[in-house]
């Protein structure tokens, strides 16, 4: 008898363990449509055409008004009420300034569910971007703050 509850304990803490290093891996199932910075800056310098679409919050655009370069603002209640801003046929990344890129992760699930395939997510957001010392310019056109919910 108290065999069988150290093997039953033991197979409940390995079940535990596997679950929660798969909870954590892959929270949302979106890692694997994940690239770094330096994945992006290679593509960009390889003069590879990419799409690249900056979806942060108006408030968050107001507070930095930096951009990569070449990229297209697209507010993020677009991007996601009107999907079809984000061409099918074309490679693009999306990016935010959220913890753990909630935004780019938010309108990246709606594209996926729609079937587009060819859409990333910048690991790290803005800030993974500037950390490397990657160039970024000053988003200088007029936007609206976007106050309702």
């Amino acid at each position: 008898m108290g065999l069988t509850l150290i093997i039953v304990g033991a197979a409940a803490l390995v079940l535990l363990i596997v679950f929660s290093i798969r909870r954590t891996r892959g929270r949302d199932g979106l890692e694997h449509h994940k690239i770094t910075a330096e994945a992006l800056r290679a593509l960009m310098s390889s003069n590879r055409d990419i799409l690249i679409l900056d979806v942060r919050q108006p408030l968050d655009l107001l507070a930095n008004s930096e951009i990569i370069p070449g990229a297209r603002r697209i507010p993020p209640r677009e991007a996601l009420e009107k999907p079809w801003l984000i061409p099918k046929d074309e490679d693009a990344v999306v990016y935010c300034t959220c913890p753990s890129d909630k935004t780019s992760r938010e309108v990246l699930r709606r594209v996926l569910s729609l079937h587009f395939s060819r859409v990333k997510f910048l690991s790290g957001g803005l800030a993974a971007w500037k950390a490397k010392g990657y160039p970024v310019e000053t988003y200088a056109e007029s936007f609206h703050l976007d106050t309702a919910k």
